[in-house]
């Protein structure tokens, strides 16, 4: 017997950008979708951004408001760059403040909400809408004064706008919720929205959808943002849907010959490194490194920085960009180089994944997290930083993009031993260690590869200077016994020198 199969159906897109991939498609026609959220969350704003692309598509809509005036909804349009005009717009909450004010016997439900149910219901007779916007479902529910009626009257609007053909939202602020009564369970689909303010910093917003019935969706959190031009939804990153076909052996090297040495050749595409270390020693400047010379050989970058100011970084790396005629701003100009300074508490983490995509998107070869002690903060709940980070990592590597992260360790003396405010060595496919240590009277800076699972590496410890003229390592310090801890001991009366550290004495 022949496998069963519904006709496809099409989609309506919503025209908010990121929700339509949230739904996969948009939402079915001839449904009833319940919008959820608390007051400030977007709800009136998602309506007419909805609307705004139904019009656009030359079809007739109407919104009915209990709640916002024309002139509130005019205002919300034209800070959005959008307009009215075409929308049939019935405003209720002139006559229904009218109707409040008169002394009745009668229970509202039974002059009041019939009142203002003849007005709709004649409407959508009179101009067939084929999309319609119900604003204020709150305002019905204490219209209706008891649940029984309520549902009741939502069973009978359900049915009214299915027998016309008309695609309805539902807007509940949920300000005045009744007991033993969801009105979830009558609607085509549910799409709560959420907002809250972290401890410090602009409020987060969130989205997530309950049902769709007939139709499927990306379940969990999405974190949204309502900026000039309606609402931005940055749908949660999913890394087991992004895999595509790359060189894996393909090698990005640093362009420092001894460095590249410990590499045995340098990074591989598709592979996340770790720089780990003290403020101060050299783990930036090393990523910018990378970074150069992947532009010099035509791949883009992106680099995003949380903790210092975007000139100063810009300043430091100028000593690397020998090669490069107009130095660190002719990779910008040339669209090679995207370097952008993140403020955490104004950028929530599903923007910056988003972020983070379209530049992949848009060619980036290597990206640079400068650090993950910024992006931390940039976290709403610390929980599910190593969650997050596995499926932004995971995506980058799937899509053979060198991944470098700088994490600062505390204190400027770092023993072998001591960790990370978050340890995420164990996501890392190479880990790089930067360590202080003294002799002869200096303080000085050592490198080595602590590991690295895409191929072989050197073991030794080497001294890195970073200095006016860029950046040297030297010979492995084979004379020294304890680097790691900053207090080594060494058995002869002299170090090995490295290339651009001035002769002493």
């Amino acid at each position: 017997m022949p496998k069963y199969e519904p006709p496809a159906t099409k989609m309506i897109p919503t025209g908010i950008q990121g929700l339509d991939d949230v739904l996969l498609g948009g939402i079915l026609p001839v449904g009833f979708y319940l919008i959820q959220g608390d007051p400030g969350s977007g709800k009136t704003t998602l309506a007419l951004q909805y609307i705004q692309r139904q019009l656009a598509a030359g079809e007739s809509c109407l919104y009915v408001s209990l709640t916002e005036t024309r002139a509130d909804l005019d205002n919300a349009c034209r800070s959005h760059g959008w307009s009215i005009e075409g929308l049939s717009l019935r405003d209720l909450t002139r006559s229904a403040a009218a109707l409040q004010t008169e002394d009745s016997v009668f229970h509202p439900a039974d002059t009041e909400l019939s009142e203002i149910m003849k007005v709709v219901l004649d409407d959508v007779e009179r101009l067939q809408p084929k999309h319609v916007v119900f604003d204020g479902l709150s305002e019905l529910r204490l219209l209706s004064g008891e649940p029984l009626r309520y549902r009741r009257q939502l069973i009978s609007l359900k049915e009214f706008f299915a027998q016309r053909g008309a695609t309805v939202l539902l807007l509940d602020d949920r300000s005045s919720a009744m007991a033993g009564f969801q009105p979830e369970s009558l609607m085509g689909g549910n799409i709560v929205l959420e907002r809250y303010l972290p401890a410090y910093g602009r409020a987060r917003r969130r989205l997530y959808v309950t049902k769709v019935r007939g139709a499927n969706f990306r379940e969990g959190y999405h974190d949204y943002e309502i900026v000039t031009g309606g609402i931005v939804v940055h749908t949660r990153l999913v890394a087991g849907e992004h895999h595509e076909q790359f060189a894996q052996e393909e090698l990005r090297a640093s362009g420092i010959a001894e460095l590249d040495q410990m590499l045995c050749g340098g990074l591989h595409a598709g592979s996340t490194t770790l720089l780990l270390g003290p403020a101060g020693s050299g783990k930036s400047t090393i990523s910018i490194q990378f970074a150069v010379n992947a532009m010099d050989q035509g791949a883009k970058a992106a680099v995003y920085i949380f903790d210092e100011v975007l000139h100063i970084l810009s300043e430091r790396a100028e000593k690397l960009c020998t090669s490069k005629q107009g130095g660190f701003k002719a990779y910008r100009d040339e669209g090679l180089l995207h370097i952008q300074q993140v403020d955490p508490a104004e950028l929530s983490p599903g923007a910056f994944a988003h972020e983070v995509r379209r530049m992949v998107d848009e060619g980036a070869r290597v990206v640079i997290i400068d650090s993950l002690n910024g992006y931390l903060n940039a976290m709403p709940d610390e929980r599910l930083l190593t969650t997050h980070l596995h499926e932004l990592f995971s995506y980058l590597n799937q899509k053979g993009v060198l991944t470098i992260i700088v994490v600062a360790q505390h204190g400027m003396i770092v023993g072998a031993g001591s960790a990370a405010d978050v340890d995420i060595s164990y996501l890392a496919d190479s880990v790089l260690l930067f360590r202080y240590f003294e002799a002869k009277g200096e303080v000085r800076q050592a490198l080595s590869v602590f590991k690295k699972r895409t191929g072989p590496h050197e073991r030794t410890i080497r001294e890195l200077v970073i200095d006016g003229r860029g950046v040297h390592v030297g010979e492995p310090l084979t004379q020294f016994r304890g680097v790691m801890t900053g207090v080594p001991q060494y058995e002869t009366a002299s170090l090995p020198e490295v290339p651009g550290r001035r002769a002493e004495g």
